[in-house]
Parts: structure tokens; sequence; C-alpha cells
């Protein structure tokens, strides 16, 4: 397995509909839409924090620890803290996406659904 990188992060979410990229926190960048934040990461950082739910964050943590892990702070929410070097690109980009599609307005995901692959 190749893992992933932050700019694969970038990538990813910025190519969802609706996606923008705002600075805070110091270092970290976060994703959102809407107004609504659907991941985190940092140039820096060896992980990044992206929304779930929290069957889904269980089922992540339970299936590959090493990989996924409750998000410090967001993790009650559902988040899930991602080790970029041990995650496949492609299980990367579902997250990205479904934690899009928890955020984005429903006109942006009825778009996205109904776009030519």
């Amino acid at each position: 397995m190749a893992g992933a990188t932050f700019e694969q992060v970038r990538g990813i979410a910025l190519g969802l509909p609706g996606a923008e990229e705002v600075s805070t926190w110091g270092t970290e960048t976060v994703f959102q839409v809407g107004g609504k934040m659907f991941a985190v990461a940092a140039p820096d950082e060896p992980h990044a924090t992206v929304k779930s739910t929290p069957d889904e964050q269980a089922s992540l943590v339970a299936r590959d620890p090493d990989t996924y892990a409750v998000a410090p702070t967001t993790g009650r929410f559902g988040w899930v803290r991602v080790e970029l070097a041990r995650v496949d690109p492609a299980a990367l980009r579902a997250l990205l996406v479904a934690a899009w599609r928890a955020a984005a307005p429903r006109r942006l995901t009825t778009g996205y659904d109904t776009e030519p692959t």
C-alpha cells in the first residue's frame, strides 16, 4: 500500500462541488462546504481528521486501529483520525466523499450524484 499525502487530501476535498479551503488554528487547513467542516489536515502532519458517523468511526477503528483512531476533541461526534501513510488513497477518497456528503447542502449532493463519472 502506497499511503496518501496531504496534497491528495487537498486534491480530493477541493475536487468536490462547493468545497473550500480555509486556514485556521495555525497550520491546519479546514475543508468545508456550505460553511460546514468535513475534514482537517496540515501539510506537516502525518494524519487528517475526517467527519464520520459514530457507527462508521467504530467500524473503521475496530477494523484497522493502526490506520484509524477516534479523533481528539471531535471524536465524540464521530470524527476519525486517519494516518495518511497507512491509508489506501481509494479508501481516503471514499471517506472524504462521505464526509463531504454529510456536510454539503442537498442541492450539491444531488448534482454530484447525477454527474457522469
